[in-house]
C-alpha cells in the first residue's frame, strides 16, 4: 500500500524499552527484518547489542597502535639524532647509541602518541563535537542514562517508511514508540 509522500522531515522513529534483553532482541529482528540505520541508547555499555545492530569492526584499537608506534619511533628517533648525530658526546666511555638510556623516554612518547591518536580518533570516529542530536527532542530519551533503553530506526534507512515502521516497532512490545523530529 503506498502512501503519500511526507510533509515534514523526520530523524527517524524510536522505540523505548525497559531492560537490555528486550532491546537487543529488538535489535535482532530489527536488523534481520532488513534495516540498516538504526542506533540504540542505553544507560550503560551492552556487550551483545553491537552484534544485533550488525556494527563494523571499529577502527579505534588500531589508531592507537599507530599513534603508539609513531610515538615510540619519533622519540627514539629524537634521542638518536640528538645523541648520536648533532651532538654525540662521550659520556663514561659509553658509546654513542647507548639504547638502554633511550628507553624511559621511548615508552614515554609512546604512552603519548598512543593517548592522543585516541583522543583524535575517538573525536574524528565518533563526529564529535556534536552538541544537538535529533533525539533530545524526545521527551522520554531523558531517561536514557539512567533506566531505560532505545532503539532508532533513521529515516535514512531503504527500508524506511513511517507506517510500516512504525507497525514493526510496536509489534517489539514496546513501552513506547516515538517520532524524533529532525
Amino acid at each position: 500500500m503506498a502512501h503519500a509522500p511526507q510533509t515534514e522531515m523526520i530523524h527517524g522513529l524510536m522505540a523505548e524499552f525497559d531492560n537490555p534483553t528486550d532491546l537487543v532482541e529488538a535489535a535482532n529482528r530489527a536488523r534481520l527484518a532488513g534495516y540498516k540505520a538504526m542506533d540504540a541508547y542505553t544507560p550503560f555499555p551492552i556487550e551483545e547489542l553491537d552484534d544485533a545492530l550488525g556494527l563494523k569492526k571499529n577502527p579505534l584499537p588500531l589508531i592507537v597502535l599507530l599513534g603508539g608506534i609513531f610515538g615510540g619511533g619519533g622519540g627514539y628517533y629524537l634521542e638518536y639524532w640528538t645523541q648520536v648525530v648533532t651532538w654525540p658526546m662521550n659520556i663514561g666511555g659509553r658509546p654513542f647509541h647507548s639504547w638502554p638510556h633511550f628507553i624511559p623516554v621511548t615508552f614515554e612518547c609512546t604512552v603519548l602518541g598512543a593517548s592522543l591518536a585516541a583522543f583524535v580518533g575517538m573525536l574524528a570516529l565518533n563526529g564529535l563535537p556534536k552538541p544537538y542530536h535529533p533525539v533530545f527532542n524526545v521527551q522520554a530519551f531523558a531517561r536514557a542514562s539512567r533506566d531505560r533503553f532505545f532503539l532508532c530506526i533513521e529515516s535514512t534507512d531503504p527500508k524506511f517508511d513511517r507506517y510500516a515502521t512504525e507497525s514493526f516497532l510496536k509489534d517489539l512490545h514496546p513501552l513506547g514508540v516515538s517520532e524524533v523530529a529532525a
